[in-house]
């Protein structure tokens, strides 16, 4: 089995946005890892669905417990663009997920901001990993809203 490394699945989970992007939501892509492979793909889809919870996350940690049958995705990990909300760290919480990487922090929204309890204590955290490529996207998609 060929190993792929976290810039990979970060690589893959900004393509996600891009398609969000495209769809003129908000570019926020995920994608869930399990055992070194790719078993969901999401992005956010709040507009299409005219549904608020349709985050990149909560959609990604949906289809990975349809595809392993699973409701505790412990030994999953969420790549994801943007620093997750509080709702979607909640949901990563209930799910027991392994493991969150996120590129851009959100100092607004993100869940960051409480102090303490919203993520499982076993998952584990990662940030910043291409965070410019991230921001980039997002700061694209503000300046166009504007104009």
């Amino acid at each position: 089995m060929e190993l792929y490394s976290p810039e990979y699945f970060m690589n893959e989970a900004l393509k996600q946005a891009k398609i969000a992007f495209e769809e003129e939501e908000i570019p926020v892509g995920a994608v869930m890892v399990c055992r070194n492979r790719i078993i969901a793909r999401a992005y956010n889809q709040t507009e299409k669905l005219t549904d608020v919870t349709a985050h990149a996350e909560i959609l990604a940690i949906t289809a990975a417990s349809n595809s392993l049958g699973a409701k505790y995705l412990t030994e999953c990990e969420l790549y994801v663009t943007l620093e997750p909300c509080v709702m979607c760290a909640g949901a990563s919480f209930w799910a027991q997920l392994g493991g969150i990487h996120f590129a851009a922090s959100d100092p607004r929204r993100g869940y960051g901001r409480l102090k303490e309890g919203v993520l499982h204590p076993k998952t584990k955290i990662s940030r910043g990993l291409m965070e410019k490529e991230s921001k980039a996207l997002l700061d694209a998609f503000f300046k166009k809203l504007r104009n």
